[in-house]
């Protein structure tokens, strides 16, 4: 593994990406209530699950299938950044 025992998928997109969606919650709350908050953040739970669910079943384990599934959720957040 490169990067001194780091893992092979980075994930500091992933924070960013995960950072914007909480913003887009909290705003989403606050123009639209808890409903569509509650979908949006049910969107993304399913998406999260179904990656990791399609990780595990092609051999992914432990934690590096959740940093996989994590950068694959939310691993978009490479492309807001500067």
């Amino acid at each position: 593994m490169a990067g001194g025992g780091r893992s092979s998928t980075d994930i500091g997109g992933g924070h960013i990406g995960l950072a914007v969606t909480i913003i887009a919650l909290v705003v989403t709350a606050g123009f639209s209530g808890p409903r569509w908050t509650l979908i949006v953040a049910g969107c993304f739970t399913a998406w999260f699950i179904l990656a990791l669910t399609i990780i595990r079943i092609r051999g992914g384990r432990g934690g590096e299938a959740v940093r996989r599934a994590y950068a694959a959720t939310f691993g978009w957040g490479d492309r807001v950044s500067p």
